[in-house]
């Protein structure tokens, strides 16, 4: 639980120190998913073996597969609507099959 809490107490850093959206996303994502998921393995564990154990483990699972995707769909909506990431920002543009990128 107490790593859940640091993942948590980083990701909330991030969230505050990042410069554009698509930053932020990437880190609440990452550190609230892992944070939120060791948080409550860590419950499922202090609690023992026991429906309520289960149901968190499965609330855990639902959580690591939702959050990410939730977070890329908004992630796209942002770039569709315009919004505009970070100077410096390599961004790739795969529309016309190219892979190379161009910095912003």
């Amino acid at each position: 639980m107490a790593g859940g809490v640091f993942f948590l107490g980083v990701g909330t850093v991030g969230l505050l120190r990042m410069p554009d959206a698509y930053t932020r996303l990437h880190t609440a994502t990452k550190c609230d998913t892992l944070g939120a998921g060791l948080v409550l393995l860590g419950l499922a564990v202090f609690h023992g073996w026991s429906l309520f154990s289960l149901k968190l483990f499965i609330l855990t699972v639902f959580l690591w597969i939702s959050a990410p995707t939730a977070a890329h769909v908004m992630a796209r909506a942002a770039l569709r609507a315009g919004v505009a990431p970070a100077a410096g920002t390599r961004v790739l543009d795969l529309r016309d099959g190219r892979d190379g990128g161009e910095t912003l």
